[in-house]
């Protein structure tokens, strides 16, 4: 288990294979927010959203980096929207 109070606001969200995920935000329970400006345009034209990852894909945090457990295709195919 990973501790999550080394998470950095902006830290860079890897995948496992090295692939930029997204941007840190903050913290928010049991998830990673991360920033709005990794996120594309959706396609009902919203604009960009902020998105989530569980807490638990993190493999290890080192300084600004939080690298996952899953490949960067697998983490987005895991976000979940901000509602």
């Amino acid at each position: 288990m990973v501790d999550v109070s080394q998470i950095k606001e902006h830290a860079e969200v890897i995948g496992a294979d090295g692939v930029h995920v997204g941007t840190v935000d903050h913290v928010d329970g049991d998830r990673i927010k991360l920033t709005k400006n990794d996120s594309p345009s959706t396609e009902d034209g919203q604009g960009q959203k902020h998105h989530y990852l569980p807490i638990g894909l993190i493999a290890e945090i080192e300084g600004d980096t939080v690298r996952l457990s899953a490949t960067g295709q697998n983490a987005v195919d895991m976000f979940e929207e901000a509602e």
